[in-house]
């Protein structure tokens, strides 16, 4: 069980039925204060009321990722508290397609910002805490994309490929100073909101054993965060048992 000081941040929270929500509300079932942020406050009070309903202990920080000061005021929020982040994920998420010639420079610098800029921020700002405790777990949310490019996602992959490369730094760099670093590929659609809302012919003809389970990956997650430091994994990848790979 983490200590009295200690506290998770889920950066990327949406709806109730989405990753980040889930994740915090698995984490805050370990007695963990969870920092939930994102940038839609009704959806953030919802998670917030949900998980503070149900005996845990979730506060929200409305802000945006990509912004560096904003992104230090969240984890200053959490030290105002008298806490220390032990456990942060980063959920940050977008996705367009478009073919190579129809892909501006603004996309392609949006897609980078939304889906690795905003991991450095908070992959940097948790670090430096933690390495001063000599602990503490950093998880970021890749994508299939993340090991192939297939178009009209070019974009889309090229921001996914550098989270990795990202992740992979920090781990090597940070592992031997107590900080676990990994990175989860989620190869498959996620039954969730977001979903339904993207493709919802998809999903009505798909059955729940053909999508990711939120519950399921959020357990992943909190796997990952209790695993002995003689035996860390870096890369973890989920996918249904039914998704071709």
């Amino acid at each position: 069980m983490p200590d009295q000081h200690s506290a998770a941040v889920v950066v990327g929270v949406g709806p109730i039925r989405g990753l980040g929500a889930s994740l915090a509300k698995r984490f805050a079932q370990e007695g963990l204060t969870v920092f939930i942020a994102g940038r839609t406050q009704s959806k953030l009070s919802a998670v917030a009321d949900h998980i503070n309903a149900s005996g845990g202990a979730a506060i929200p920080v409305t802000m945006d990722a990509t912004h560096e000061a904003q992104v230090r005021t969240l984890f200053e929020t959490v030290e105002t508290h008298g806490l220390i982040p032990e456990l942060v994920t980063c959920t940050v998420d977008y996705n367009q397609q478009a073919p190579l010639l129809e892909t501006d420079c603004s996309m392609f610098k949006h897609l980078w910002q939304t889906n690795c800029l905003a991991a450095f921020l908070v992959g940097k700002e948790a670090a430096e805490r933690m390495v001063k405790e000599k602990r503490g777990t950093i998880i970021f949310t890749g994508a299939s994309a993340s090991l192939r490019a297939r178009p009209p996602f070019t974009a889309f992959a090229c921001a996914k490929f550098a989270l990795r490369a990202l992740a992979q730094g920090m781990a090597k760099e940070l592992g031997p100073q107590g900080i676990h670093v990994a990175h989860v590929i989620i190869d498959g659609v996620i039954n969730g909101e977001r979903a339904l809302e993207q493709f919802p012919e998809f999903v009505r003809n798909k059955d729940n054993d053909a999508m990711l389970s939120l519950e399921a990956i959020a357990e992943a997650y909190w796997y990952l965060h209790t695993q002995s430091p003689t035996a860390w994994t870096q890369e973890l990848d989920l996918r249904p048992y039914k998704e071709a790979f």
